[in-house]
């Protein structure tokens, strides 16, 4: 298993499509809708956002994208398969990481490959290469409790990157951080997507990091969620975080801003001018 970043394109990744998709939660008079009515695509190797305030079911969409829950009512297809459960072709990266505390870095990040079956040398030489990828050479022999939680995600996106997949989900991984190791971390997820371009979508709450991460920001509305409106993002890549004090991504945040104001998302806007003040 030979990790050749020179080798993969976008042909190698998930096209995501949503259509008209609603999730209930609970039993009885318990029940709930959590999103109502999704319906956008993610096209092969593009990194979106998912927007929204707390409770508008960003976590609950990508629980389903990642197989470990039904959809009430539409379909959710990958390379137009539905999605029926979990699968290694849509790899996960949760908030808090998931690694085996008893287990040094390398045997973490080729947990996969061996339960895959892979041999010792290939899957160890696997995940020093992965490891190299996201900047942890050198650290093969650690365990988890002697990194720092940046250091941790790496490694953890390291063990879901090893696995090759056609779909990377991410649920607000960097949010546990401290503010200057998330934006550290930020620019690392763009490297290493700068060089494998997986298929991404990325759960935040957070308006300024999704506007430097994302080809795209699908926001949400408070629950249940609904699209209130797909941004395309006109930012040129790569990015350093010297583009948050750039005029256009001010008059975006704004303008992301107030569409998070207002619950259901239908209120006209105000236009904006270029430096984000209301006219």
């Amino acid at each position: 298993m030979n990790i050749r970043v020179a080798d993969i394109d976008a042909k190698s990744f998930g096209r995501i499509d949503i259509a008209d998709v609603s999730i209930a939660l609970g039993d009885g008079n318990d029940a709930f809708e959590a999103v109502s009515g999704l319906d956008f695509a993610v096209a092969p190797g593009e990194l979106v956002c998912i927007l929204g305030p707390s409770g508008c079911g960003k976590s609950t969409l990508l629980g389903a994208l990642a197989g470990h829950m039904p959809v009430t009512a539409g379909r959710l297809t990958v390379d137009g398969q539905q999605i029926q459960g979990p699968s290694p072709d849509r790899g996960m990266v949760f908030q808090q990481h998931t690694l085996f505390p008893w287990k040094r870095v390398r045997d973490n990040v080729a947990f996969g490959p061996k339960m895959r079956g892979l041999a010792g040398t290939e899957r160890d030489r696997a995940a020093d290469a992965i490891l190299k990828l996201v900047g942890l050479s050198g650290f093969e022999a650690f365990y988890p409790a002697q990194l720092s939680g940046g250091m941790q995600q790496r490694v953890e996106i390291a063990r879901v990157l090893i696995n090759q997949p056609r779909v990377l989900l991410m649920d607000e991984p960097f949010s546990a951080l401290d503010a200057q190791t998330r934006a550290m971390m930020q620019e690392v997820l763009l490297d290493i997507w700068g060089k494998i371009p997986t298929t991404t979508v990325f759960v935040t709450h957070d308006i300024d990091e999704a506007l430097f991460l994302a080809d795209r920001i699908v926001v949400m509305s408070a629950r249940p969620g609904r699209v209130i409106e797909d941004i395309v993002l006109p930012f040129a890549r790569p990015r350093s975080h010297d583009l948050v004090t750039e005029p256009e991504f001010v008059r975006l945040k704004r303008h992301v801003m107030q569409l998070l104001r207002r619950p259901d998302g239908r209120e006209p806007l105000a236009r904006l001018s270029p430096l984000g003040v209301t006219s």
